[in-house]
């Protein structure tokens, strides 16, 4: 199973500040095509919001165990309503597009890099899910329901797993770093100096998304086992998807090998 080093997070080439500019604005422009109506007709599919309400059921369901831990549950919510859910992020969005410019000065790299990753993952998520909810009008036109069975015959009908497999690097890539960049010396200062004026010029929902980031991951121990565990659960779901697992949700009993902390899953994976 491909693991993916939250290293890679940090490790990758880092870009200047015009092409990290340019780099959001395509991640934006795409973002935007895809949820707009009149370019996606396919956003008016019946099982769009189907399936988007299963899928949502799905992950709280995969996440329990991490809801029912107190120093991980503000992190997996954060994960479910605003990095991995079926919210609509288009006034976030719209914010980021607003002060790209400004945000280049004020906040860190590394943040604005991983919102880069955040909104690919947003776009590439929703570009799925009109490819399924476009397969399951042909293969139940008349159902109103989904279940385990039919979910995975339009997951194998769609394919696409490189681009499954890319999906979940970026949720990998996400999560981590804005987990490691929201704990960053000096972030929690300056999101305290900007809630005014980030309100006041109608940032309102962008500067919530970094402030319910912050402290969604304050508690956490170690963010690149909490990532990884994410990881392994959500490869694990898709390799069984594609070979038709009987239970493809089906909980995995460890998150990591007995014995076997953050560091020393870091450590292997550089080998």
């Amino acid at each position: 199973m491909k693991i993916v080093t939250p290293d890679l997070a940090h490790g990758r080439r880092r870009l200047d500040k015009a092409d990290l500019a340019a780099a959001l604005r395509r991640r934006l422009g795409w973002h935007q095509r895809i949820h707009d109506r009149t370019f996606e007709p396919r956003n008016d599919l019946r099982w769009l919001p189907i399936l988007r309400r299963w899928q949502a059921a799905r992950l709280s369901r995969s996440f329990e165990a991490f809801m029912a831990d107190p120093k991980r549950r503000g992190a997996a919510e954060f994960f479910l309503t605003d990095l991995y859910g079926d919210q609509d992020f288009s006034r976030r969005d719209a914010d980021i597009a607003r002060v790209v410019p400004k945000m280049q000065r004020l906040l860190p790299q590394t943040l604005l890099e991983t919102l880069a990753d955040a909104i690919e993952l947003g776009a590439l998520t929703h570009a799925f899910d009109l490819r399924l909810a476009e397969t399951l009008q042909r293969l139940a036109p008349r159902r109103t329901t989904l279940d385990d069975e039919l979910y995975g015959r339009a997951y194998r009908e769609v394919g696409m797993p490189r681009l499954r497999a890319h999906q979940i690097d970026l949720i990998v890539v996400a999560g981590y770093g804005l987990g490691h960049a929201l704990r960053t010396r000096g972030v929690a200062t300056l999101l305290a100096v900007l809630r005014g004026p980030a309100r006041a010029a109608g940032l309102g929902e962008l500067q919530s998304f970094l402030e319910r980031g912050f402290g969604a991951y304050a508690k956490l121990d170690d963010v690149g086992e909490f990532i990884a565990d994410i990881e392994r659960s959500e490869r694990e779901v898709s390799r069984r998807l594609f070979a038709g697992h009987p239970r493809p949700f089906e909980p995995l009993p460890d998150a990591h090998p007995p014995g076997e902390t953050g560091r020393d899953v870091r450590r292997m994976r550089n080998r």
